[in-house]
């Protein structure tokens, strides 16, 4: 996972990004880190172990690129620059990246057997087992081999143990097998020594196999771009990569092709099938002006395409970045375990120390037998699977979430989602359709199409799903199209604006109140409407009414049932709105959850701090003005038709924009958390076992080493298991 050590920062820092090759756990990042962090000239270190990249900060004055090439070397990992400078690559047939690259994990290119790491273990596995073969035909000569089974295993550890002493990690898991299988080899258990790296490097290879699966989503996820785009220019089409295209320029989708990437259609109509980037299985029917991601499957007949974002900024590129930068980031849980596995290892070392010592010197108990139950107990000390148990679980988390248009930007965010008492939904947009339309037109003073000609023109420049819906009222009735001047904006309340010389308002009911509007037979109209869940809007010149505009937004069809799903695992559901109570209240009626009507931006805001007050609160919204409270909340999850600036401040996104993702966050939340305990559990639970026996005698050195090794296997695999999460029914979510 990600973590950062930061130093002052140098004079002159270039960023740099790497591929580091090889590592499969969080450990390997903390190594490097450490590492580089002593580099003079080196700041900012951050590193991805899943995303298999680095970001530094270097003045290349006192840290050049070959510096932190070297430094990488040392560690036994290979690296290339990756940000358009000259790649700094190690050879990979060098013996020290036996232990530690893997091919197969990085690229996806290679198996496991044929990678560096793997054939390694192939050989070791080999000697062993001929050191064995030998114990039976030649017993006198079976000693020896077995000790050179065992060193030529251990060498490439060895090598990377004393280099990671040397900058800065001397407790390395590398450490603990190197002292323990030297040890082994001076009580005369040669056979276990050999037969302990082995299992070890076994144990290694699968977490780079296992880490390679979690990255497979990534891989996935870069696959449904196409590579080449057909590109249309003066009547003419011609390939060209999609890497290159540009915005504004023309493409053309025929059917079956997948959509090179985001953009507005421009001529034709075709069903689309979007499941590949939210999720949703259903085709959806797509018109000019409409707008498609990249990597979706034009399903029915031509598309011409206008492009509006460029390779690099994608819908599928800036999943794949939130991905990437979620799984790299650390959960609570996660950082927890870091700072116990700081001082959890030299403890374990120095246990092992008096296991070893204490009996034969304080009791002159036998030199041979204690110094084997110590060598049991460095064994079972290994932390990986300790290490491993969280940062797993919350990429694969991230991962499965993703496959399903759930997008969550840190570990963070997943365990939070998991924990909240309440979830507060802003109702235009959210909880609603957001496309809502005008229903009445109702003249006070003057003629119908002049009120509307005049609200149009206030609103045409905002957009605010109301205000598009008045425009489109106007163009559709063919009323006069007017030109407003000096447009202000009360959030909340109105929009003003200058037309014709007269001062027209735009205003909610409770503002015209404010200014004085009394008119009883208004509000009684006001009010009527209102009841049936419909949101007005007082149109004023002048200061005097000139009539009522009612819109309504119609419930998004899942509504209902998301909010019984939350209902069900316990959560409770409040919309927070700016509209009218009397509006709020009839839609949630409707959808059966609690309101808070009359809100104004700041108002949002603490209402969202008094329901935190009491437990975490998750905030749901997709406007500019539900910023602010997305920020405030515990976290913040944005619909997916959001604003650019929602989507930002929110910790969580929901591409398909239905409600019921929702409550599959939280479900998804609270099975990793399960997924964590589990590992937890399995981990502490295995080494507390081997603990007891090793003490006593029962355990041997392959035994312990096995025990720590299917441990890792172990929490690996159940991590895994959160890649095939399926989203639960409604009626079925208490469950999970």
């Amino acid at each position: 996972m990600v973590t950062s050590i930061t130093k002052p920062a140098p004079s002159q820092g270039l960023a740099m990004k790497y591929r580091i090759e090889g590592m499969d756990c969080p450990s390997c990042a903390g190594k490097i880190e450490t590492a580089l962090s002593r580099v003079p000239g080196v700041s900012a270190v951050k590193v991805n172990y899943l995303a298999q990249s680095l970001l530094l900060t270097a003045d290349e004055g006192q840290a050049p690129a070959s510096a932190i090439g070297e430094a990488l070397k040392k560690l036994g990992y290979s690296s290339a620059r990756i940000d358009g400078s000259a790649q700094e690559a190690a050879n990979s047939d060098r013996p020290e990246s036996a232990g530690t690259s893997d091919d197969h994990t990085s690229q996806g290119t290679k198996h496991w057997w044929s990678s560096t790491r793997g054939l390694w273990v192939l050989a070791t596995g080999a000697a062993v087992g001929l050191a064995f073969a030998a114990s039976m035909i030649a017993p006198d000569v079976s000693r020896w081999a077995f000790v050179v089974a065992a060193l030529a295993g251990l060498f490439p550890i060895a090598r990377r143990a004393f280099a990671l002493a040397r900058s800065g990690s001397p407790f390395s898991i590398e450490t603990l097998m190197t002292v323990a299988t030297l040890g082994a080899l001076a009580i005369d258990a040669a056979s276990e020594a050999a037969v302990v790296v082995f299992l070890f490097m076994v144990g290694e290879l699968l977490e780079g196999v296992a880490a390679g699966s979690a990255r497979a989503g990534i891989r996935a996820l870069i696959s449904l771009v196409p590579r080449t785009a057909t590109v249309e220019e003066d009547g003419k089409t011609r390939e060209v990569p999609a890497a290159s295209l540009a915005i504004d320029q023309v493409v053309m989708v025929r059917p079956g092709e997948r959509i090179p990437t985001d953009g507005v259609i421009l001529d034709g109509i075709s069903d689309v099938d979007e499941s590949p980037v939210t999720g949703e299985s259903v085709p959806v029917t797509k018109r000019p002006d409409d707008p498609v991601f990249a990597g979706s499957i034009n399903a029915a007949a031509a598309l011409r395409i206008t492009v509006t974002r460029t390779a690099s900024d994608n819908t599928i590129a800036r999943i794949i970045q939130m991905v990437e930068e979620a799984q790299g980031s650390k959960a609570p849980t996660a950082r927890f375990i870091d700072r116990f596995s700081a001082w959890y290892t030299p403890a374990a070392m120095a246990i092992a120390a008096l296991v070893i010592l204490v009996p034969p010197l304080a009791f002159g108990a036998d030199w041979y037998t204690w110094i084997y139950r110590g060598l049991s107990l460095l064994l079972i000390a290994c932390p990986c699977a300790l290490v491993l148990s969280t940062p797993a679980a919350i990429a694969s988390g991230i991962a499965s979430g993703a496959r399903r248009g759930l997008l969550l930007k840190g570990g963070a965010a997943l365990e939070t989602i998991g924990r909240v008492r309440t979830v507060a939904f802003d109702k235009t947009g959210t909880l609603t359709e957001g496309r809502p339309c005008v229903t009445d037109v109702i003249p006070l003073s003057g003629e119908a199409h002049e009120m509307l000609a005049f609200a149009a023109a206030v609103e045409r420049g905002s957009s605010h799903p109301l205000a598009r819906a008045i425009v489109e009222c106007a163009e559709s009735n063919g009323v006069e199209k007017m030109t407003a001047s000096g447009e202000t904006a009360i959030p909340g309340k109105a929009v003003l604006g200058l037309v014709r010389d007269r001062n027209i308002t735009i205003s909610s009911p409770r503002y015209a109140t404010e200014r004085g509007i009394t008119d009883t037979a208004l509000h009684g109209r006001v009010i009527n409407l209102e009841l049936t869940g419909k949101t007005v809007v007082v149109v004023l010149a002048d200061g005097v009414p000139l009539g009522l505009l009612a819109l309504r937004d119609e419930p998004r069809s899942d509504a209902s049932e998301g909010i019984a799903a939350l209902s069900q695992l316990g959560v409770r559901s409040v919309m927070l709105t700016g509209d009218n109570r009397r509006t709020g209240e009839a839609i949630a009626r409707t959808l059966g959850l609690e309101v808070q009507a009359e809100l104004l931006p700041d108002d949002k805001l603490k209402a969202i701090a008094e329901h935190k007050a009491a437990g975490p609160i998750a905030m749901v919204g997709d406007g500019i003005n539900d910023a602010p409270a997305l920020a405030a909340a515990s976290v913040g999850i944005a619909m997916g038709g959001s604003t650019d600036v929602a989507l930002e401040t929110a910790d969580a996104a929901l591409l398909k924009s239905r409600v019921m993702g929702v409550a599959e966050l939280v479900a998804l939340s609270r099975a990793t958390l399960a997924n964590i305990h589990q590992n937890i559990a399995v981990s502490l639970g295995f080494k507390g076992v081997f603990l007891i026996t090793s003490l006593l005698g029962v355990t041997t050195l392959w035994m312990a080493i096995l025990a720590d090794t299917g441990a890792t296997v172990l929490v690996t695999l159940n991590a895994l298991r959160l890649l095939g999460w399926r989203s639960p029914k409604s009626s079925d979510a208490q469950a999970d």
